[in-house]
């Protein structure tokens, strides 16, 4: 068994020990920060041909740390606030190795201070799809496999409840109820461990409840309902990764449409906010169903919004939510496996 290097050493008691007994960190930052770094590992490993035990600090330079965030722009289509968070992370390691080893890490801070964070760009950050758009990308996941049935579910509930990335990662079944009038109340632990309780439309409810039946978890309360063929809860990452797939797809198949240089899972919660102000929701509803602490963010999609307001959150419930998504689900008992290059502390 190869031995780890001292950076990755360093990097599991910073992300096991340090941020959550020392620094008190919550569950979603450290998550966020260990999912940073095992993009990083994975660019490592793909692009420059050095496996995750020879990661070391001499490795990490600018230059590739500079290759790494243009490889993230220009290959996984990270929007520039992901990038920012990307970097948030790995300059936030580096100020602790430093402190610990300041001969072996010196470098590698000095590298990730230089390196700048980028001018985020409201209308790239607050890209959304048409009426047109969100329904033709709803329907790009291949239900018959078994990946493509997760896909089609895990981006339709993101739509239909307006939830952010970390916050899907993290539901579990017990955090959602069905009701007898069909629908789905699931509690979303959000932003600053806030949490919220919000009612989805009845298709995507039935599809949630499909799909935790078809994985067999209904009575396993603590399971993550999105998971991947590595781990038990998806992490924001994989999300991504889903993402861009489908956006490069939805971009090549529809001359004309998806025309926005850059989509992120952020902008599917972009798109419920501006097609439920299109549909007349009022915005005090929009900002308690999504979460918004103050009503000045809500508003922002309302100037987003370029339709008629001409109906109300029963005609989004049934405008959008066509028997289509839910009777071209189809069960797929393929075998999932994988190998993985990244070190179990980061999955």
């Amino acid at each position: 068994m190869k031995k780890n290097s001292v950076l990755l050493v360093m990097l599991e008691g910073w992300l096991t020990e340090y941020l959550p007994d020392q620094e008190g960190k919550r569950t979603n930052t450290i998550k966020s920060y260990r999912d940073s770094w095992r993009v990083l590992v994975q660019f490592m490993y793909e692009i420059k041909g050095t496996p995750a035990d020879q990661v070391d600090f001499k490795a990490l330079d600018y230059d590739t740390l500079l290759e790494f965030f243009d490889w993230l722009k220009d290959e996984r289509k990270c929007s520039a606030s992901t990038r920012n968070s990307r970097l948030a992370a790995i300059t936030k390691f580096s100020e602790y190795a430093q402190n610990r080893d300041i001969e072996a890490a010196s470098c590698f801070r000095t590298a990730c201070v230089k390196l700048p964070y980028k001018k985020l760009s409201d209308a790239k950050e607050r890209s959304y799809f048409t009426q047109i758009e969100i329904k033709i990308f709803l329907a790009l996941p291949n239900v018959k496999d078994k990946t493509g049935y997760r896909d089609q579910v895990v981006l339709c509930i993101l739509y239909a409840s307006g939830m952010r990335a970390e916050e899907i990662c993290a539901l579990t079944v017990g955090d959602v109820s069905f009701l007898p009038d069909g629908k789905a109340s699931i509690l979303i632990h959000g932003k600053g461990g806030k949490s919220r309780r919000i009612k989805i439309s009845e298709k995507p409810s039935a599809m949630l409840k499909k799909y935790i039946s078809y994985r067999r978890i209904s009575n396993q309360h603590e399971r993550h309902i999105f998971s991947t063929q590595r781990n038990e809860m998806m992490s924001t990452s994989a999300l991504e990764e889903i993402f861009s797939k489908y956006v490069k797809r939805a971009k090549e198949q529809n001359e004309g449409l998806f025309l926005e240089e850059t989509y992120t899972p952020h902008s599917m919660r972009h798109t419920t906010a501006v097609h439920m102000v299109e549909a007349g929701v009022p915005l005090l509803v929009i900002k308690q169903f999504l979460g918004h602490a103050h009503l000045s963010t809500t508003e922002i999609y309302a100037k987003m919004s370029q339709s008629s307001v001409n109906e109300k959150l029963k005609g989004w419930d049934e405008e959008y939510w066509h028997d289509q998504y839910i009777d071209s689900l189809k069960e797929n008992n393929s075998d999932e496996t994988s190998q993985s290059n990244i070190p179990d502390f980061l999955k």
